[in-house]
């Protein structure tokens, strides 16, 4: 099966491309590539690869950042997913997009349901709603998979940023108010593979899906988890996010039901206490 990815150097994107093998041919495209700043050169790429089908897994991520820059998120977030998935609804070819959690509200405590009304608080996650609707509306075969505090042994995340700041410091303050399911870009990555095949020959379970790890927790005992993980003596004082203010609003709830995504596709969620333990080998930090 012959898969587009949209993004190579990202997170999911690097995962995916560690997918290209029997079964899954996977062709990723990077910026020179394919620019999601230019929608219409993303509808000519899926054009001129003809694949079996797409996996968008590029996005403007830098959350403060959209607050200032909400034309730029636009296009990325929400237009070239709009384009990308008019032209595979016209060749009907199956489409995976990775989405957020930002699409809500971030109270209360229950999880996230997908049929749950949206409700982001800033532009990072008001975009990615806005691609949700573009990528529905344009009738095709589809699956939006929401995701959260996404980790790996590449780019920029919160393992790695622990890493280096619990290899340099005896004690930190980290945020305790936030709660959510750390999901491996792996895990991500083969649920989206799984949901493309499946859409070729069930286009009836297109829809919106959630996938996040398990156990829900939050960010400061996300970090001691990591820690003892690598044997790293760093102290973690927990402090509200009033202590820690952002220019975007971050969700205090990213709990996220995934039963849909298993009952659909037989996905499970990951328990992120193995996927660190992965992570955590590929990057070879070992205890002393």
């Amino acid at each position: 099966m012959k898969i587009l990815v949209f993004g190579h150097s990202g997170q999911v994107a690097t995962e995916l491309r560690a997918l290209d093998r029997a079964g899954s041919q996977i062709t990723a495209l990077d910026r020179a590539a394919a620019d999601l700043s230019d929608p219409a050169a993303c509808a000519a790429a899926i054009e001129a690869h003809a694949p079996d089908a797409v996996i968008n897994a590029a996005a403007y991520t830098a959350v403060d950042k959209a607050e200032k820059d909400q034309a730029a998120a636009d296009v990325i977030n929400a237009q070239a997913p709009a384009a990308m998935a008019r032209v595979c609804a016209a060749r009907d070819i199956p489409f995976v997009s990775i989405s957020t959690d930002y699409v809500f509200s971030g109270e209360g405590s229950a999880p996230w349901q997908p049929s749950d009304l949206t409700d982001p608080q800033g532009v990072y996650g008001s975009t990615k709603r806005d691609g949700e609707i573009a990528i529905k509306s344009a009738g095709g075969r589809y699956a939006v998979l929401r995701t959260s505090w996404v980790v790996s042994a590449h780019g920029n995340n919160f393992v790695k940023t622990m890493l280096r700041l619990g290899a340099d410091r005896d004690a930190l303050t980290i945020v305790a108010d936030q709660i959510g399911g750390p999901t491996g870009a792996a895990e991500i990555a083969q649920a989206c593979v799984t949901i493309a095949k499946t859409l070729v020959s069930e286009p009836q379970k297109s829809g919106i899906y959630h996938f996040s790890g398990t156990p829900d927790t939050s960010w400061a005992d996300f970090a001691r988890a990591i820690f003892a993980h690598t044997g790293l003596t760093c102290a973690v004082t927990d402090i509200p996010s009033s202590d820690y203010p952002t220019p975007a609003k971050r969700p205090l709830n990213s709990r996220m039901d995934c039963s849909t995504t298993t009952a659909a596709f037989g996905i499970t969620r990951p328990d992120w206490r193995a996927s660190l333990t992965k992570i955590i080998a590929q990057l070879d930090v070992t205890k002393d």
